[in-house]
Formats: C-alpha cells, sequence, structure tokens
C-alpha cells in the first residue's frame, strides 16, 4: 500500500451504510460520527478528453467548468462509470484517490486544506482513510482548488 510505502500516518475506519441510502456520503459521515465536510468523493471526469479525478466534500456537487480550469482544459463531463472502473480498477461508489491503476491528474477541492484530516475511499464501500490532506496532496500530485459547488 502507497501509505504504508511512504510511511504516510493514516487511520482506517470501517463503517456499515446501505449504499442504496439517498446522500450516501452525508450517510457516512452520520455512521462514522464526523462531520459531512470531513469526508471526501472521488469523482472520475473526461476533462477535454482525457480521464481526471476531482476530489470534493461529499455534501456538495463537482464544478465540472472549475475542474477544467484547474487541469488547463477547456471542458470536463463525468466520465461514463464503466470508464472509471477501468481506469482506476475501483468499482463506482469506492473510488479512492489512492493506488488508482491509471495514474490520472488530481485536484483536491482546497476546502480540505481547512482540516487537520480528511477522510476518503480506502477503494471499497465500507472503508474509508483517514489522512492529512498535504499528505493526499503529495501522494497524488494533486492540484489544489475550489472545485465544488458552493
Amino acid at each position: 500500500m502507497v501509505l504504508t510505502r511512504e510511511q504516510v500516518p493514516f487511520t482506517t475506519h470501517p463503517y456499515d451504510v446501505d449504499p442504496k441510502t439517498p446522500a450516501y456520503g452525508e450517510a457516512v459521515a452520520a455512521a462514522l460520527g464526523i462531520d459531512p465536510p470531513r469526508v471526501f468523493k472521488t469523482l472520475v471526469a473526461t476533462v477535454d478528453g482525457q480521464l481526471g479525478v476531482g476530489i470534493v466534500p461529499v455534501a456538495r456537487s463537482l464544478d465540472l467548468k472549475a475542474l477544467a480550469a484547474a487541469l488547463g482544459a477547456k471542458r470536463a463531463a463525468m466520465a461514463d462509470p464503466a470508464a472509471a472502473e477501468r481506469a482506476t480498477g475501483y468499482v463506482t461508489g469506492g473510488i479512492s484517490p489512492l493506488g488508482q491503476r491509471s495514474r490520472l491528474p488530481v485536484v483536491l477541492d482546497d476546502s480540505a486544506l481547512g482540516f487537520e484530516t480528511i477522510f476518503v475511499s480506502a477503494g471499497k464501500r465500507g472503508l474509508q482513510l483517514e489522512l492529512s490532506p498535504t499528505d493526499l496532496v503529495h501522494l497524488t500530485d494533486a492540484a489544489v482548488a475550489p472545485i465544488a459547488t458552493p
């Protein structure tokens, strides 16, 4: 695991939430007993024909125009789920920003830097990773920009 290899401190947090639950990300936050702004979702988009990743708080949406701008592109649209799964090696709903099959460009919403630690998917439903946002930026070579909708 990249976190262990890079000697990055992290904690895993299992949870139990029905994946069909509306506002799934917020239900994850409730199950873990943490504020929703600290829980981030990893979304794969097609940006000027190439795949890219936006990481935003679960209670907010990805601003596709802002993602495109942060990656120096003109347009972005949500990627086809099958393409996202092939590129990352993860199942939709459990895509982690770490350990993806293909190294995709990543942008982390700047709100993450306001927290000592944040939570992201560990690569499967039912498990979150807690780590420092600066460590996440380092490990994914992420840009940081305001890419979440207000």
